[in-house]
């Protein structure tokens, strides 16, 4: 039996990498996907690849009216939305003495506001459904403290665990549960940005950071979307039901809490 049949999900940043993925496994769970992005040209061949049960979707989460637009489109689509995954993020790193106002805005605006934003608009289409739902944030073990050269990314992360909390307990009196996902370091397309980063900034030399990474994750390797996918599924699903407000670590062992 799939855990989601007749479930409607809408994933944002789900064009490529762990996004991607989890509309693949919340489709093989028997759920009608759709695949949100502001590349949507890549969400479409995506949906296209994933079968006839995706869609995709154009969305900028730094709009107002953007998201508004997709989630019209995904209600026209689907009737509704039982599940949400906050998923688009940008990464940025320098030193405090580096940081630039314009990519600090640029994070919060993406991986703050659009959580948030997202989260409220798909809340107040679950409320007037009346059939509650699941909203799931992706956070980061970045969120869990800060580092070095990666100062307004952890107060990002930080501030979507926060705002699952707060989301949680407000949200549980419609039967809306909210929780998170923090990940650990996780291997894919856009660790050739963050390797950057840390060669322009360490010294290191392209793929040392993350080499060094891997070595570093307890489990012995950094992560793959595929470790995500099962608390990606068990959050949505029914067996979740009485689980409010909570950030999960999967992250091979990095952060204990």
């Amino acid at each position: 039996m799939t855990r989601l049949a007749g479930k409607t999900a809408l994933i944002t940043g789900a064009a490529r990498g762990i996004g991607r993925h989890f509309a693949e496994k919340y489709v093989d769970e028997g759920a009608m996907v759709a695949l949100g992005d502001i590349d949507y040209g890549r969400a479409q061949e995506a949906a296209a690849q994933i079968g006839e049960n995706a869609i995709a979707v154009e969305i900028d989460v730094t709009s107002q009216t953007s998201i508004n637009s997709a989630i019209a489109t995904v209600v026209e689509a689907f009737g509704g939305i039982d599940i949400l995954i906050n998923n688009a993020a940008i990464f940025t790193a320098a030193p405090i003495c580096e940081i630039s106002r314009e990519a600090y805005e640029n994070a919060f605006a993406v991986n703050v506001s659009g959580t948030l934003f997202t989260m409220q608009a798909v809340a107040q289409e679950m409320i007037k459904r009346g059939k509650g739902g699941k909203i799931i944030n992706i956070a980061s073990q970045a969120g869990r403290r800060g580092e070095p050269l990666v100062a307004v990314y952890c107060a990002t992360k930080a501030a979507v665990i926060s705002m699952t909390q707060s989301a949680g307990l407000n949200l549980i009196e419609h039967g809306i549960n909210v929780n998170a996902i923090s990940p650990g370091v996780v291997d894919g397309e856009h660790w050739d940005g963050v390797d950057a980063f840390f060669a322009k900034y360490e010294n290191k030399e392209p793929g040392q950071k993350k080499r060094e990474v891997g070595a570093g994750v307890p489990f012995g390797r950094m992560g793959r979307a595929e470790d995500l996918a099962g608390m990606a599924i068990f959050l949505a699903s029914d067996e979740a039901n009485y689980i409010v407000a909570q950030t999960y670590n999967v992250d091979g062992g990095q952060w204990m809490n």
